[in-house]
């Protein structure tokens, strides 16, 4: 079976999830893509859950330093 992406954001996507490193290929973010929509029901939701919120930021802090700046900061005078 070949599938064809033809619309942009579709594709944008799948390249967010492949780029996260959750994810081996394309066909890998489809198949989980359909085995968690299989188990919800096919109703619009207003809002996004969780889920959804953490899986868009997964990834975007990865080249972020978060060790602690060894400088001894500004002198205090303590008198």
């Amino acid at each position: 079976m070949t599938i064809h992406i033809t619309r942009p954001e579709v594709e944008a996507i799948i390249n967010e999830r492949l780029q996260s490193g959750a994810f081996q290929d394309a066909e890998d973010v489809i198949l989980q893509a359909l085995r968690s929509s299989a188990s919800q029901p096919h109703t619009r939701q207003t809002g996004k859950s969780l889920l959804d919120v953490c899986a868009m930021v997964r990834g975007l802090t990865d080249d972020v330093d978060f060790s602690r700046n060894p400088s001894m900061g500004r002198p205090v005078d303590i008198a």
